[in-house]
């Protein structure tokens, strides 16, 4: 227990900021919410929609910033600085590539998204939001790789500090371009993606600024930034990368085709499928910090030879999570119809957002335990089988048994909900009985080490 207790602290204290950071990127997605909901319901659809597309594509992203930070914190372990800097350029010259292309076919999306079927006032928003979503990206994979660089050398508070300037800038930019204030322009969608745009490019100066000024850094940054790439680096990153984005692809995809299908059910039904998904991406935020500090603490305890601690170090975040995801579920279940009323007056968008909210409060333990799993199995560097896990968990499992709530059996958007919920409780179940074997293995190799 006293082990427990020790690792905890240790996994907490890289955690917190990590989880504010990812929290108030959040509160920025609620904040974009709530101001494009005061426009109307129509509009509120049209931003739901936009960001669907948006994500179902940046999981590719992220799948890099998690490459990065397990194998940064792997030489970080093992004392290696040269080899954590070429990590830095190289995952570098990857993110501005990844970011250019993701623009680019996004843009090229637009014309095309009349083949999703959504209603007509959602096709003709959506398009001019995308594009600035779009070249947003560019500034934000770099932006966002450096800050996974950061948190797996342990000196995650100043890009936190950064990203949460970021998040106030947005909002102030929303204030003034959606709304037309301080004598601007009334943008309203379209002022919601420039706001994003603007903010995501200062944070990636002020980011950049810091880590070329940063004494603590510097033992870790390239002697020069450009030059050929190092290939056993980019391979390296693609091995955990590419997996990994395989199965953030699968889990935000299904979400995804959920949302296009609530879209069938018309405005009202997309606007209370973007109010459930804040929310409930707001809450996974908490799981996912500590998840990508397991996922850091695991990857220093395997570089530096030192696998034991691994156990601890994972059981004790799954408690945390219990304790914080346990917490929201009572919430939502007793206040769904109160949080409804935050983003929208419309009763038929209030309703249906609170039967939406009181079915994500079912599952958020489950979100939180399939987190701290999966993130603890990519320090372990096993990433293959997972994604095989996720795969059949969503796909197999839960699109079809939404399908067959929502059009068979009639329960419409929440029985759509109720198959996600249901894919996520079968997917942490079986992640966490993968985890509980690896640690075996791992334990296991580090013992019959040590007895040599």
């Amino acid at each position: 227990m006293n082990s427990l207790l020790r690792q905890n602290k240790k996994t907490l204290a890289l955690a917190l900021p990590i989880m504010v950071g990812h929290v108030s990127q959040m509160l920025l997605g609620l904040a974009d919410t709530v101001m494009i909901s005061k426009i109307g319901t129509m509009e509120l659809a049209a931003a739901a929609f936009a960001n669907v597309i948006f994500n179902t594509f940046f999981v590719a992203a992220i799948g890099l910033f998690i490459a990065v930070s397990v194998n940064t914190a792997y030489e970080h372990g093992a004392k290696r600085d040269n080899e954590a800097a070429e990590i830095l350029r190289n995952s570098l010259s990857m993110a501005l590539l990844i970011g250019i292309s993701l623009a680019l076919i996004l843009c090229a999306l637009n014309p095309l998204l009349f083949i999703f079927k959504q209603p007509l006032s959602v096709t003709i928003l959506a398009p001019k939001y995308i594009f600035w979503l779009a070249v947003s990206l560019i500034p934000a994979v770099p932006a966002l790789t450096i800050k996974s660089f950061c948190e797996a050398k342990n000196q995650p508070w100043a890009v936190f500090w950064v990203m949460l300037c970021g998040v106030a800038l947005n909002v102030a930019l929303n204030y003034v371009l959606i709304f037309g204030n301080l004598g601007f322009p009334r943008l309203e969608l379209v002022g919601a993606g420039v706001a994003t745009f603007i903010s995501r490019m200062t944070v990636l100066l002020v980011i950049l600024y810091y880590i070329t000024k940063s004494k603590r850094l510097a033992s870790s940054l390239p002697k020069k930034w450009i030059g050929r790439l190092n290939k056993e680096k980019i391979v390296s990153l693609f091995k955990v990368g590419s997996p990994t984005a395989g199965q953030l692809t699968i889990a935000f995809g299904s979400f995804s085709i959920t949302a296009l299908l609530i879209g069938q059910f018309g405005n009202t039904a997309l606007a209370a499928h973007q109010i459930a998904l804040t929310c409930t991406a707001l809450v996974f935020m908490f799981p996912l910090g500590i998840g990508m500090a397991v996922s850091i603490r695991v990857g220093h305890s395997i570089g530096g030879k030192d696998a034991i601690i691994c156990h601890p170090i994972t059981w004790g975040a799954h408690i945390v999570s219990f304790l914080i995801t346990g917490l929201f579920a009572i919430l939502l279940i007793l206040f769904s119809p109160a949080v409804a009323r935050g983003f929208s007056a419309d009763p038929y968008l209030v309703e249906l957002a609170a039967l939406l909210l009181k079915i994500v409060a079912l599952f958020l333990i489950f979100d939180g335990a399939q987190a701290i799993s999966m993130s603890a199995l990519r320090g372990l560097r096993d990433v293959i089988v997972p994604t095989i896990l996720i795969f059949f968990s969503f796909w197999v499992f839960a699109i079809p048994f939404g399908v067959l709530f929502a059009f068979e059996l009639g329960f419409g958007a929440s029985g759509l909900w109720i198959g996600l919920a249901s894919g996520l409780a079968l997917g942490a179940l079986l992640l966490t009985g993968r985890l509980i074997q690896q640690l075996r293995k791992h334990v296991g190799l580090a013992s019959e080490s040590a007895h040599k």
